[in-house]
This record gives C-alpha cells, sequence and structure tokens, in this order.
C-alpha cells in the first residue's frame, strides 16, 4: 500500500500535520509513506516508520515546483493521497482514494480541521517520531540537573517577536527567590543563525544556549528534557507542546485559537501588538498554564 502525504513548508504547520500522519502509519500498518514537504519541514519527518522517501518542495517562479513533485509521484499508483496544500496534484496522479483539506472555519484549530478531514472521532495530536539517536543527541544538549525552564526568545518576523529585555526581566521573575521556577536552569532556543537576533539575552544569561543545532528532531529531544517552555509564536513552540510540556506561546496578530500549540497555552497581546504585552501578563499566564498541567 502506498500513502502520498503532502504536507506544509513551514516548522509550525508541519508539526500541526503530524497527527494525522501518526493515524495512519497505526492505521494502516502495511504500508510506505513518501512526504512531500517544504525544505524547512522535511527534517520533521526522518525517522517515522515504512518511510519510502521524503521529497523536498522548494518553491520556484510560477509554481514550477508542483510540476516537479508530479514529475517524481506520476509513475506510483497511489492508495490513498493525503493533500493538505489544496494542490492539483492528487487530481493529475493515479490514486484510489484522495483527502484534500479545505479552507478552515473561524473558531476551528488546524489540528482539528485536519483530523476532520479524515473523520477522526477525536482531534489527531500531534506526534513526531524520534530515534533513540536523536534523544542520546538531545541529552548531551541538556544534560542531567535541576529541571529547565526553556526560552525561544526569536521568530520568524519582528512582529512575532517580544522585545528581548522583557524576556530577560521574565527569567528573573520566575527563576529568582520565590518564583514559579526558582532553582531551574534555564536553556535558550532558537535555530542557526538565530543567536544574532538574541545576543542581548544570551549575553545576559549563564543558562544554556542551543541554538548551531540545525535537526529538529534533536531541538525537540532537547526540548522533551525540559520542565517547561515559553516562547514567541514560531516553530519551536510547536515543538515544544508536540513534546508533551507545558508550552506557553506569546501571540501579536495571528489567532491562537486557530495556531496555537496544541495542548499549550497562548497569551495574546493588546490590539495584537507584542509591545503591549508586559511581563506581568505573561507570568499570569505561565502560572494558570502551570497549574492545568
Amino acid at each position: 500500500m502506498n500513502i502520498l502525504f503532502i504536507t506544509h513548508t513551514r516548522i509550525g504547520d508541519g508539526v500541526l500535520s503530524s497527527g494525522i500522519l501518526h493515524h495512519l502509519v497505526d492505521a494502516y500498518p502495511d504500508a510506505r509513506f513518501t512526504i512531500a514537504c517544504g525544505p524547512l519541514a522535511a527534517p520533521l519527518f526522518v525517522d517515522m516508520p515504512r518511510l519510502e522517501r521524503v521529497i523536498v518542495v522548494a518553491k520556484q517562479r510560477f509554481d514550477a515546483h508542483w510540476y516537479g513533485l508530479w514529475k517524481q509521484v506520476r509513475g506510483t499508483v497511489w492508495d490513498i493521497v493525503i493533500d493538505l496544500r489544496r494542490s492539483l496534484i492528487s487530481y493529475v496522479i493515479p490514486v484510489r482514494k484522495r483527502y484534500v483539506v479545505g479552507p478552515i472555519p473561524a473558531g476551528e484549530h488546524h489540528v482539528a480541521h485536519l483530523s476532520r478531514l479524515l473523520n477522526l472521532a477525536q482531534p489527531a495530536a500531534p506526534f513526531l517520531y524520534r530515534s533513540a539517536r536523536h534523544d542520546a543527541a538531545g541529552a548531551a544538549l541538556i544534560p542531567d540537573g535541576a529541571p529547565v525552564l526553556a526560552i525561544s526568545p526569536v521568530a520568524a518576523t519582528l512582529a512575532k517577536t517580544w522585545p528581548q529585555e522583557r524576556f530577560a526581566a521574565l527569567i528573573a521573575r520566575l527563576t529568582g527567590a520565590g518564583g514559579l521556577c526558582a532553582g531551574w536552569r534555564v536553556a535558550l532556543f532558537g535555530g542557526p543563525g538565530d543567536e544574532i537576533k538574541a545576543a542581548s539575552l544570551i549575553s545576559s544569561q549563564d543558562g544554556i544556549t542551543v541554538f548551531a543545532e540545525p535537526d529538529l528532531l534533536t531541538v525537540q529531544a532537547a526540548l522533551a528534557r525540559c520542565g517547561a517552555f515559553i516562547g514567541n509564536d514560531s516553530g519551536l513552540s510547536h515543538l515544544a507542546a508536540a513534546a508533551g510540556l507545558p508550552a506557553l506561546s506569546l501571540f501579536g496578530a495571528t489567532d491562537p485559537a486557530r495556531y496555537g500549540p496544541w495542548g499549550g497555552g497562548a497569551v495574546c497581546a493588546p490590539g495584537g501588538n507584542l509591545a503591549a504585552l508586559d511581563v506581568d501578563a505573561v507570568v499570569a499566564a505561565f502560572a494558570a498554564l502551570m497549574k492545568s498541567n
């Protein structure tokens, strides 16, 4: 049995789609899987069972990337195609059963919407397969010791980035005497190159920094060794939530009811402007999240 799973380009969207992929792996134990996704999300799927291959779909002018994907998949008769990109691919290749996602209704979370595509009784929570080698690499980044508060102070855009000095004040409040995370270690997370954006915060902290690691599953394995996560609206917040952490994401204009970390929490900036979000509001939201967990 051959299943083609066409998913997203961004890391967060790729994580949110991983739950229905997990469902398919369990539901079809004899299936072989081909994953088509953007280059950023591709590393999320390398450890999944019965993987035939990952096809990286890098955006090209005039949508030529879809033609490139068609050339790679047209020679197979697909038993199932799941298309989360609303492309034409599943209509121009041999396929027995296709599922093409539609627009997300207002107020519905992306995970619930994707789960409804397959008529699942319950939303399929994000789930990433990790090998032992990734877990060992994560343990090297976050060694045993006191609990760790994971902080991700970076994001794809400035509009999604809370000021660095407020992250510093937040860390001091939470890990200082009497704080919710008193005595905890701190680990700062970001992607390769993000250390430039977070330079002022890094220089003010004595904790662990995880910025140079390009392997997303290793990063998630490191996050899984932490006690809690606070970060901007980014792929890292979804990685943390999928690892089972109490994960609080700071949202500006994006709607967390639709794209918040599944199973985590969110605090929304007044008027969608992160510059207007104060430390007290984040501390209160984090306290509520920790209590609920």
